[in-house]
C-alpha cells in the first residue's frame, strides 16, 4: 500500500507536468554553469594502523562542474536538466554522479534521474554542514584507516545517500512547510542500466517520504525535517531496509545550535547476525559566527553494523570535532579542524586524531 500510495503520488505529477509542458516557450534554453572545488592537508594518527605502518600526512583533492541548462515556458512552467561531472576518482577519471531532469511549476517540483534521496539532498543534521570546520559530513573521516560503523557514514536515513535512477516529487511550499516523496527501483543502479532481477545484494523498490520546514520567529530561525526510507533486500539472508531521521537547527543572531538522530534498526545486518547493535546515529553540534569567522563544534555517536549490506560485524564510534572556518574573499574559504576518534569494532579499539586543513572555492 505504500508503494501504490507513492508511486501513484509520483506519477499524477509528472502527467500535471506534461499537461502544463505542452505551452510553447518563446526563450532557448539559459545553461547555468558553477561548481566546486577543495584541498585537504591531513594529518592523521591511530592507535593501530599508525602503529603498524602508516604515514600520518595525506593530500587529497576533489573539483566539481555543474551545467544546468533551463528554460520557461509562456505558462511559467520552468524545466530543465543538471549534470554534475566530479574529478575526485583515484585512477583521475571524471564521473557523473548526478544527471537527472526537472520541472518546477504551480504544482511542485518533480525530478527524474541520478540524484540522491530526499534524507541525503533536504535532511538536517544540525548546523554544522559540510565545508564548515566541525562537521560530522565532511572529510575528516576519509583519513581514517581502520573499519566504521556504517551509521557514521550514513547520517541522515540509510541509503537516501545512494544516487541510483529515481523519481522523486516535492510539494510547493506552504508556510515553510514542504513534503517530499521518491521512488528508486533498485539501488546501485544508474543511468542506462537496466537490471530487474531481485535477488542481487542491493534493495528494491524503494521508497522514501520526507517533510521539509524553515521558518522565522522574530530573531529565531528554525529549520527541521524528518524523513522515512524502506525497501526490499535482494536476497533473504539480508533484513529489509527500514529508515526513519529527523533533526533540527535553531538560530539566534550569531548563534546556531541543533543536532539530529537516525535509527535503522537492523536494516542491512545478516539475518544469521543476532547479536549485532541496531543501526543508530545521533548528533550535537554548535555553531557561532563573527565577521568572517565560524566557529563550530560537534558530538556525533554511532553504532551497528559495519557493512552497508550483510554485516556481520559490529562497531561503536564516539566523535568529537572541532574547528574554524575563515572566510577569505567570497567564495574562497579555509578551515582547521580537529577530530578525536573514539572506535571499536569487534573486540579491537582503534582511536585516531585528525588535524584537517580543508580550502575550497565555490563559483
Amino acid at each position: 500500500m505504500k508503494r501504490s500510495l507513492l508511486i501513484g503520488c509520483a506519477v499524477s505529477a509528472i502527467v500535471c507536468a506534461a499537461g502544463a509542458a505542452s505551452a510553447q516557450t518563446k526563450s532557448k534554453f539559459d545553461i547555468l554553469v558553477g561548481g566546486d572545488a577543495y584541498f585537504l592537508a591531513a594529518y592523521a594518527k591511530e592507535d593501530v594502523t599508525t602503529n603498524a605502518n602508516g604515514r600520518t600526512t595525506e593530500f587529497s583533492n576533489r573539483f566539481r562542474l555543474h551545467f544546468t541548462p533551463t528554460a520557461k515556458a509562456d505558462n511559467g512552467l520552468e524545466y530543465g536538466a543538471r549534470l554534475r561531472l566530479r574529478a575526485a576518482n583515484a585512477n583521475r577519471t571524471v564521473d557523473a554522479d548526478r544527471g537527472f531532469l526537472f520541472v518546477n511549476g504551480a504544482f511542485g517540483t518533480v525530478q527524474a534521474g541520478v540524484i540522491n534521496g530526499l534524507g541525503d539532498e533536504y535532511g538536517n543534521i544540525g548546523p554544522n554542514v559540510d565545508g564548515i570546520g566541525g562537521t560530522p559530513d565532511g572529510n575528516a573521516l576519509n583519513f581514517y584507516a581502520g573499519s566504521l560503523p556504517y551509521a557514521l557514514g550514513n547520517l541522515r536515513t540509510q541509503e537516501s545517500g545512494d544516487n541510483a535512477t529515481k523519481l522523486v516529487y516535492l510539494t510547493p511550499t506552504f508556510s515553510g512547510l514542504q513534503l517530499g516523496a521518491a521512488y528508486t527501483p533498485r539501488t546501485g543502479d544508474y543511468y542506462t542500466s537496466i537490471n530487474r532481477t531481485k535477488n542481487t545484494t542491493n534493495y528494491f523498490d524503494t521508497g522514501e517520504v520526507g517533510a521539509f520546514y524553515k521558518g522565522a520567529y522574530g530573531a529565531v530561525s528554525v529549520d527541521a525535517s524528518v524523513e522515512y526510507i524502506f525497501g526490499n533486500a535482494g536476497v533473504s539472508t539480508v533484513q529489509d531496509l527500514s529508515s526513519v531521521h529527523t533533526g533540527v537547527t535553531v538560530g539566534y543572531g550569531a548563534f546556531k545550535i541543533g543536532g539530529s538522530y537516525a535509527y535503522s534498526g537492523k536494516s542491512g545486518h545478516a539475518t544469521t547476525a543476532r547479536n549485532l547493535d541496531k543501526n543508530q546515529v545521533w548528533i550535537l553540534g554548535a555553531q557561532y559566527a563573527t565577521g568572517p569567522l565560524t566557529f563550530a563544534a560537534t558530538y556525533t555517536d554511532a553504532k551497528g553494523g559495519v557493512e552497508s549490506f550483510a554485516a556481520t560485524t559490529n562497531a561503536k564510534a564516539h566523535l568529537w570535532q572541532a574547528g574554524v572556518t575563515y572566510a577569505v574573499a567570497p567564495g574562497l574559504t579555509t578551515s582547521l579542524e580537529y577530530s578525536f576518534l573514539d572506535n571499536k569494532v569487534g573486540t579491537v579499539n582503534n582511536d585516531a586524531n585528525i588535524v584537517l586543513i580543508d580550502t575550497r572555492i565555490a563559483f
